[in-house]
């Protein structure tokens, strides 16, 4: 790969503690992660992204952190985190962590000093406030599990603030010192081998925080300085970051004004994602076409992490209501599937009624679309969730190995596991399994392995521009391009149920003996382009040509590539 390095991967998510337990204490770890390896490497994963695995209270997954320099003991150690990457290293396969830097925990002895006295050196670490803000029930990101963002503090004797809950005071931003500590955290896991970070929340990372602002300033210039500080570590580091905002707000976080690229590798496409899961309930292609079109050009190096379902709710925040309503209707139609009146707590397989025509034509259209396709543990099996759970536990079960009790994920009694490991009905780990699945090469395991093979034979998916095929289509086909110095692909989806023939032989013209490289079922021969046929749900990725030696590249693409 190139210096781009995560312009062409093939991003695997999962928490470790519900992914393999190797010493049967109910509890995932690394050890257990190490062994499975060689799975990741067969089914063509690249890059590895950790939930976190700091030492923690656990109030909030993990993400309240009570130590950013080691390990969470019950995941193992910093020795056994080295032989991951060493182990991950030699089957071609990076490894990144969760920055988890917008707030620590309240456990945390920076915290625990700050509150202690106003002499603590620790104490403009965090956000802190005499009066009570008036903006302090303005903000709230968990609707009905939070009421406000600041909290008065009885032995500090002030309200300190907190976006999430109250248990994860934030860090001050504004403080150099606090800048300062964050880059040494970089330095500390890119000097032990990590390939780079997802940052959490990027926008209240660098949020400015003022009392009674409910629109404080946000503190750009630090994701420069720290772009250049992990480079400096570490060449070909990677920023990937979460930043849920309005489209107009994106290109800063990539870049200063002048159009450099000096910030984030990488954000999380939050708009594509709430138009591809409204296009799959609609069953209308539209909603990517103009999610393709409103996406803001990037600069020469930024890139979209595009994706489906991740640890968290599906977001439908940047929705309108009645979109939102009908992506509810189809996909969660019980109250008790929804979350934080956005949300839907569910993972895809049975969002989509376990169907699997559904199922491979949604992740095809995620994976042919520009940008760097992430996918979450367990959705390369058709794993189910278990509403039963509280909040965002639902989705976030162990790994289904095998037919061995706990599905293979632990040999501990099953309630001394981290999560109870979903047993009934047709998600059950009797029913959907690794193990299974690796003995059936009709298996969606096996599909998932085809499907990256394919993409990674294909750079320009990923390196490229991708452009909406403009011309009349069937209703509920979608046609798209990808373009780059490897060639082009042509990609079709039928969102609809009925079988069409689709003509595009205004491309045939620049093909070179095109071809189906991946689809749902056998199709005649392309042939001229003009008589292609398409089943209800189906697609089709048909290389139209290898190799383009006038082709200008991204920069000069930005416009079409979105």
């Amino acid at each position: 790969m190139s210096d781009r390095w995560y312009a062409e991967a093939v991003v695997y998510c999962l928490d470790l503690e519900t992914y393999a337990d190797s010493d049967g204490d109910g509890i995932g770890d690394i050890r257990g992660l190490i062994g499975r390896l060689d799975y990741l490497a067969r089914l063509g994963v690249t890059c590895l992204w950790l939930n976190p695995i700091h030492p923690s209270p656990n109030r909030d997954d993990g993400y309240d952190v009570t130590d950013f320099y080691t390990v969470d003991p019950r995941l193992g150690s910093l020795g056994d985190f080295a032989e991951l990457l060493h182990e991950a290293g030699n089957r071609g396969i990076r490894v990144i962590i969760d920055l988890v830097v917008n707030h620590t925990s309240d456990q945390h002895p920076w915290f625990q000093s700050a509150r202690s006295s106003p002499d603590s050196p620790y104490r403009d670490w965090y956000v802190w406030s005499d009066q009570a803000p008036p903006d302090r029930r303005q903000g709230i990101v968990f609707p009905g599990e939070q009421r406000e963002t600041w909290t008065y503090d009885r032995t500090a004797k002030a309200w300190y603030y907190h976006r999430f809950y109250d248990f994860q005071p934030d860090l001050n931003i504004a403080n150099p010192a606090v800048r300062a500590e964050i880059k040494k955290i970089v330095s500390f896991w890119l000097q032990l081998g990590v390939a780079g970070f997802r940052i959490d929340a990027a926008p209240f990372i660098i949020e400015m925080t003022e009392p009674g602002n409910a629109d404080s300033p946000k503190h750009f210039e630090f994701l420069t300085e720290l772009r250049q500080h992990a480079q400096w570590r570490r060449g070909d580091a990677v920023l990937l970051a979460e930043a849920n905002v309005e489209p107009d707000q994106l290109p800063a976080y990539f870049g200063d004004q002048g159009g450099s690229a000096n910030r984030l590798h990488m954000l999380f496409d939050f708009m594509l994602n709430g138009r591809l899961l409204l296009a799959l309930a609609r069953r209308d292609p539209e909603p990517v076409i103009e999610a393709l079109r409103a996406t803001p050009a990037l600069p020469r190096g930024g890139q979209w992490a595009t994706f489906l379902r991740n640890h968290d709710e599906s977001d439908l925040s940047r929705l309108t209501a009645e979109q939102r309503e009908d992506v509810f209707r189809e996909f969660g139609p019980e109250e008790r599937m929804r979350l934080y009146g956005r949300g839907i707590r569910r993972r895809l397989a049975p969002m989509l009624g376990n169907d699997r025509r559904r199922i491979e034509l949604a992740y095809s259209l995620q994976f042919s679309l520009r940008g760097t396709p992430v996918l979450r543990y367990g959705e390369e099996i058709g794993m189910g969730d278990d509403l039963s759970l509280p909040g965002r536990d639902a989705l976030r079960t162990p790994m289904q190995w095998s037919l061995k009790p706990n599905g293979g994920f632990s040999s501990a009694p099953a309630d001394k596991l981290i999560r109870p490991v979903v047993d009934k009905g047709e998600f059950s780990y009797e029913r959907v399994n690794v193990t299974l699945q690796r003995h059936d090469q009709r298996s969606l395991l096996a599909w998932f392995e085809r499907m990256i093979r394919t993409l990674r034979e294909a750079p320009e998916v990923g390196c490229g521009a991708c452009t909406h095929v403009d011309v009349p289509l069937p209703a509920g086909v979608l046609a798209h391009r990808a373009d780059g110095r490897t060639g082009a692909m042509l990609f079709l989806h039928n969102l609809g149920t009925d079988d069409v023939t689709v003509d595009l032989g205004s491309l045939y013209e620049e093909a070179d003996l095109p071809n189906d490289v991946l689809s749902d079922k056998e199709y005649p021969p392309p042939g001229k382009l003009d008589a292609l046929r398409l089943a209800g749900y189906g697609y089709r990725w048909i290389r139209l040509r290898r190799g383009w030696e006038d082709w200008a590249g991204p920069a000069a693409a930005a416009s079409s590539a979105g």
